[in-house]
């Protein structure tokens, strides 16, 4: 069970040393639920991820409003983590407030543009545009 995305963030406020705030972003990988094979189905994975990433984005309309149910995956320890920071991030949102919540901005906040490879950098930017593009469409 994944951390609400407020305590995440304060706890990398809180790990100064970037080895630890590693080891926290694979756990937070750890913590995703397993995923089945209709995840890693190809219309679920991002493009422009130098490691395979999917993520499965749909909408609980079961409330008085529509709400984002997110799921991913990787191959990668370290990028599980970075998706299981957007998935913290964005799940459970309506489709308006995803549309208008800059991902990559939470990214450069807690320092790891400074301390992942460009190809990482990238990665959450598909990954963040992805779902922004998604959501926009779900809020139309």
């Amino acid at each position: 069970m994944l951390p609400p995305i407020a305590t995440i963030i304060e706890n990398f406020e809180f790990i100064e040393d970037w080895e630890e705030r590693y080891r926290y972003l694979i756990e937070l990988g750890r913590a995703l639920p397993p995923a089945d094979a209709a995840l890693h189905a190809e219309a679920n994975k991002v493009q422009g991820c130098a490691s395979q990433v999917w993520l499965d984005l749909s909408v609980d309309r079961s409330g008085p409003d529509p709400r984002l149910h997110l799921r991913g995956d990787s191959d990668a320890h370290i990028v599980r983590g970075l998706v299981a920071l957007m998935i913290a991030l964005f799940d459970g949102k309506t489709p308006k407030d995803a549309a208008e919540t800059d991902a990559f901005a939470l990214y450069t906040r807690l320092g790891l543009g400074e301390h992942l490879t460009p190809q990482r950098s990238n990665g959450v930017r598909a990954m963040a545009d992805r779902i922004h593009r998604d959501a926009v469409r779900l809020a139309a």
